[in-house]
């Protein structure tokens, strides 16, 4: 049992670097910019796989460990309460009046009838019996003990903990986590509909070693619209997007007709043993480009917040000019556009000239837009996966992007290029990201930690205790002794020792106290 409680500790105290610096699990790039800042010390940290605590080999053995450990506790001590059940309770010491209670008196009763009268007080109690040769003190005797549920309450508690610890491997096992940004704007064209029937359709996903990436559940959901509620200090109060999803084969019918629900903080939607909830929250900012020749193409993309506070967000566009405006291929690949800026929901400009943009307030009151335009090859025909957020180093360095403008737009503002090509930024809309979960162990998982919350309030409230009676015949009836010990410290169970020596010595119930 020490050697579990040690382990226990362990684990909390190795918890600790997980709370404290950030996790690949869960943020990747948070682990690589703080790897970038602190140099020489977050690569040592990494060679310790601090920024993998949870995964890690060191964290796993631990766990391990503490796991055979309740195993090796559990055991013997089971066997030990079944003997303890099964054996009678001990003899009554020699000298009763040295036990924390002590008592005695006698009653106008033959001792047979005593006896009668103990059996009858002592009916839900395990109870032994000894004759005056078997007594220590020459007498006829009675042994009780009562509170065998304290210690059986006490090993389901710790085979709770081993029921945890194995529901929630298994479930590390077999589980998905997958997130999906969604902007919720039909009438810009945009994609509001999300169908769990294919990892490729996550925007990030991850999952447990055994899951094939074939066990998905299939439904799927629609967003309708996104809201925040702030205070006035700029901090959130509530997030609330509202919903329509669909299951089996439901989901090919009308989208009007699938079932509602509103998602807010904390109230996820449980669908097919999956949990959708809604997460954070950003800005997709909207440009429409003209080209020279008239045609228009219309980008909604979501930004990166940087400011969690206020949403100061940064993020890329990239366009491709039409098919007919450069029948060259190549002429058409260097004249790819790229926009790179911050967005602010509500703008605040600072700086000698105001120029400089920054948001006052999350809420989209007042949106402006601070950008550098490129033209040029934009990485689109690369072949490479390129960040949602910003663009290629490489392609600025070598040239193949060369920056023409810097300019500050507000909603409606454009700019025109030395060709004759628009850029107008036409506002923004706000998107949500949803995750989606799933763990086929968590109800286990709930179940047994109520059964160890509820073994663990049994087994204190529970009290080990032990009562003697002797019985010592005299003339015109019997001297009846007794004594109690509790088998656990500050039981306070004196009221009902004092209970059962009242009842057996005929004595009168306690006056209360005025």
């Amino acid at each position: 049992m020490r050697t579990a409680l040690a382990l226990l500790f362990l684990v909390a105290i190795a918890a600790i670097p997980g709370a404290l610096l950030p996790q690949r699990q869960l943020n990747e790039q948070k682990v690589q910019e703080y790897i970038a800042n602190n140099g020489k010390i977050a690569e040592i940290y990494d060679r310790l796989q601090l920024f993998d605590v949870f995964q890690s080999t060191w964290f796993n053995a631990i766990f391990l460990l503490l796991f055979i450990s309740l195993i090796g506790c559990i055991i013997p001590r089971s066997w030990e309460h079944f003997k303890a059940m099964r054996t009678p309770p001990v003899r009554a010491p020699k000298n009763l009046a040295r036990m924390p209670w002590h008592g005695e008196g006698s009653v106008e009763k033959p001792i047979d009838e005593v006896e009668t009268e103990v059996h009858s007080a002592f009916k839900r109690w395990h109870l032994a019996d000894y004759q005056p040769e078997q007594d220590r003190a020459g007498a006829r005797s009675f042994a009780a003990e009562r509170g065998y549920l304290r210690e059986f309450f006490n090993l389901v508690f710790h085979l709770g903990l081993v029921g945890i610890l194995v529901s929630v491997a298994i479930g590390h096992f077999y589980h998905y986590e997958g997130q999906v940004i969604i902007v919720a704007d039909k009438d810009k064209g945009q994609n509001t509909q999300f169908c769990n029937t294919a990892t490729a359709n996550y925007d990030s996903f991850r999952a447990g070693p055994l899951f094939d990436g074939t066990g998905l559940h299939p439904y799927c959901f629609e967003v309708h619209d996104f809201s925040a509620d702030y205070l006035p200090n700029g901090q959130a109060k509530m997030f609330t997007s509202n919903i329509s999803y669909a299951t089996g084969e439901d989901v090919f019918s009308d989208p009007s007709t699938w079932k509602d629900y509103q998602l807010q903080v904390n109230h996820p939607l449980r669908v097919e043993g999956d949990r959708v909830y809604l997460q954070g929250h950003g800005y997709a900012p909207t440009f429409t480009i003209q080209w020279p020749n008239g045609e228009k193409r219309t980008q909604t993309v979501q930004w990166q917040p940087q400011d969690p506070t206020f949403f100061l967000s940064a993020g890329v566009m990239r366009f491709d000019p039409p098919a007919g405006l450069y029948p060259d291929l190549f002429e058409r690949r260097q004249q790819q556009i790229a926009i790179q800026g911050l967005f602010a929901p509500t703008a605040q400009w600072n700086g000698e000239n105001k120029n400089l943009l920054s948001s006052s307030y999350p809420e989209m009151t007042d949106p402006a837009v601070a950008i550098d335009v490129y033209r040029g090859d934009n990485g689109l025909d690369t072949g490479r996966g390129q960040s949602l957020f910003e663009l290629d180093q490489s392609l600025m360095h070598s040239g193949a992007l060369q920056k023409l403008e810097r300019v500050n737009l507000t909603v409606g503002e454009s700019i025109t290029l030395d060709d004759g090509t628009k850029i107008t930024f036409d506002g923004a809309k706000e998107f949500a990201n949803y995750q989606i979960s799933y763990n086929p162990t968590q109800v286990w998982t709930l179940a047994f930690a109520l059964i160890s919350l509820a073994s663990l309030v049994g087994s204190l409230m529970i009290k080990r205790r032990r009562i003697w009676v002797r019985l010592y015949p005299e003339a015109g009836g019997t001297r009846i002794e007794t004594a109690g010990l509790s088998r656990t410290d500050r039981a306070g169970w004196g009221e009902e020792y004092q209970k059962i020596h009242r009842q057996l010595l005929n004595l009168p119930e306690p006056e209360d106290e005025e």
